[in-house]
């Protein structure tokens, strides 16, 4: 017999019927037949004990009712009722029970009928007979499968849970863990925000109130442990569950999101802890994998950064859609090793596909551009620690900016097809030097844009991405491993975060949708409080850490902005995940950017060109 590994409880189903054996169930069919028959006729004289024992005494009634067992033996043997088949209590066996004995039924009936014998025993009788064992066989087999697969399924030592979620996770984990002979938990109360849930009983778990009763819950049922079960839950509210189930001094395991799930189907097993991806609360971005895949394929295709978080993630998927080159670009020669070693499983560093350049030196990028002729360019390169370029502006200018401006010159001069430069939300309503040069960036592409008549130039904005280089989360984990504390500047202040990959894939269907001079700005979700993720990680560790509030450095924001007060929202809806704005454009002039040449110097011509006209 076939096992089933990843639902347990479905295997106690299909040995249900090898415990309660054939013969026993021929047996008990039978003396359902006999019951039943009884049955109909003491309600057909009037519940007469009398005139029942006297048609009971009858050639006729054993005649009768010997041939509706015979008949429905012999038919449920054939449709294999009666050899294992099906599932005791399935809707398939409810089926096969239900035609069998009618069949036996409508065939005594006719023949009682055609006789015209009645000797005591009415016409109707095995009408009625039929219909009530026919009830009562189905009731018995639905009575023996919850006994069998929610009655004794759940191990004596299980941990008592509470489940938050009535919908079709809840249903079908609840349904899991009572069928699971080795279950780890025994749901014990199912809560649910939803009013019209309340009092719904799924498998024999009552929804017994919302979030609200979460404590009071926890308390009666003896409970230590919260089972979330709904895998789209918002990050915001997934937090405040688990505060309150915390308070309640309850362990707090979810769901995956459901696109991590094969086919969206729930299992038990795939029950975890909360982690910093939960807090996103995003629903998956869909994409249109043939626009993508017919704007790439074949085409030669350059990624600068390359050996970056975000540099690193658009070559790897980039690669799934054959394009006839991709050209490596990055000044770090070990980032370079690093992607080449996750796309190809080698890094020899000897191929093509590699180029050491920086984006800084014109002279060098305009001989790679010549030489190589890309035809799609996606731009990563870029500085983007924050706090490290407020000290060294001058640097921003020269990456942010005059790189920026290096590419621009050198893709427009080559023709290249499509240049997508890749900005940060912290070009909205800017006050930092990272933020005011990735704004001018922003306004120089879409300048090129606005001037081209061959080739697309548009941009991408996005927030934070979990798991970069730098990012908060390698610092937090870092600092978990050296036993803490984690620093955080401020108890308020918040952040975009999106996945690295999420954000590439957004940023490749940006490139195909994406028009000339555009900005792109993605779908971030709402905002996530840093002290979030740091409190989601220390309960990760296990770990009594402490988290230390070092105050907002200069020119930080509690809070970012994924709109400029200058952006103009454009009325074309290209993308649910995506929003296109028009930045005003800027044109500036080289040997004023390059007489920048002190930190004063920059920071002025930062600002200056920022709104300017």
């Amino acid at each position: 017999m076939m096992r089933n590994a990843r639902f347990p409880g479905l295997n106690r189903s299909d040995g249900a019927i090898n415990r309660f054996g054939v013969s026993q169930w021929m047996l008990v069919d039978s003396a359902l037949w006999a019951a039943m028959f009884i049955m109909a006729l003491w309600m057909r004289y009037d519940f007469s004990g009398g005139q029942l024992a006297r048609a009971l005494a009858t050639s006729r009634s054993y005649l009768v009712v010997v041939a509706l067992i015979v008949l429905s033996l012999a038919v449920g043997w054939l449709t294999g009722l009666y050899r294992g088949r099906f599932v005791p209590g399935s809707i398939l066996e409810s089926t096969i029970i239900t035609c069998v004995f009618s069949a036996a039924t409508i065939a005594v009936f006719l023949a009682h009928i055609i006789s015209g014998q009645y000797d005591g025993v009415p016409p109707s009788t095995p009408i009625v007979t039929g219909a009530f064992t026919i009830l009562s066989a189905l009731v018995l087999r639905s009575l023996v499968r919850r006994k069998r697969l929610f009655g004794a399924g759940v191990a004596e030592d299980a941990e008592r849970a509470l489940v938050f979620g009535a919908g079709d996770g809840g249903l079908q984990l609840v349904r899991q863990l009572r069928r699971s002979e080795n279950s780890q938990f025994n749901p014990v109360a199912i809560l649910d925000d939803d009013a019209g849930k309340r009092h719904m009983v799924i498998e024999g778990v009552r929804v017994q109130g919302g979030r609200d009763k979460l404590e009071e819950l926890a308390r009666k049922n003896n409970a230590s442990t919260l089972l979330i079960a709904v895998p789209s839950l918002h990050g915001d509210e997934l937090i405040d569950i688990r505060d309150r189930a915390e308070a309640a001094g309850l362990s707090v395991l979810v769901l995956p999101p459901l696109d991590s799930m094969m086919r969206g189907r729930v299992a038990a097993n795939e029950l975890r802890e909360i982690n910093v991806n939960d807090l996103l609360g995003r629903k998956p971005a869909h994409l249109n994998q043939t626009q993508i895949a017919e704007h790439l394929r074949g085409k030669r295709i350059m990624v600068t950064g390359a050996g970056g978080s975000i540099g690193s993630e658009l070559c790897r998927q980039i690669m799934k859609f054959r394009p006839a080159e991709l050209i490596m670009l990055d000044r770090d020669e070990s980032g370079l090793h690093s992607v080449q070693l996750s796309i190809h499983d080698q890094a020899m560093l000897d191929g093509d596909d590699t180029v050491l350049a920086s984006i800084r030196d014109r002279e060098s990028i305009n001989q790679v551009f010549a030489d190589r002729r890309p035809q799609i360019v996606f731009h990563a390169a870029a500085l983007k620690h924050m706090p490290l370029l407020e000290q060294y502006p001058l640097e921003a200018l020269k990456t942010n900016v005059l790189g920026t401006l290096n590419l621009l010159d050198a893709a427009q001069a080559s023709s290249v097809e499509t240049f997508v430069n890749i900005s940060t939300d912290k070009a909205a309503n800017p006050c930092s030097a990272l933020g005011t040069s990735k704004r001018i960036a922003e306004r120089l592409t879409a300048a090129r844009g606005s001037g081209s008549t061959e080739g697309k130039f548009v941009s991408v904005r996005f927030g934070n991405v979990l798991g970069s280089r730098g990012s908060v989360l390698t610092v937090f984990e870092k600092q978990i491993r050296d036993g803490g504390p984690l620093t955080v500047t401020d108890p308020d202040v918040e952040r975009y975060f999106m996945t690295i990959p999420e954000a590439c894939q957004l940023v490749l269907q940006a490139a195909v949708l994406g028009e000339q001079g555009e900005t792109l700005v993605l779908d971030m979700g709402e905002p996530i409080k840093i002290a979030d993720v740091a409190r989601t990680l220390i309960e990760q560790s296990k770990k009594k850490i402490e988290i230390v509030f070092t105050g907002l450095r200069e020119n930080e924001k509690l809070s970012e902005h994924l709109f400029d007060v200058s952006d103009i929202l454009t009325t074309d809806t290209k993308h649910d995940a995506l929003t296109a704005v028009r930045v005003p454009p800027l044109c500036v002039n080289r040997d004023a950017i390059e007489s920048c040449n002190s930190h004063d110097g920059a920071q002025d011509w930062l600002k200056a060109n920022t709104y300017n006209n």
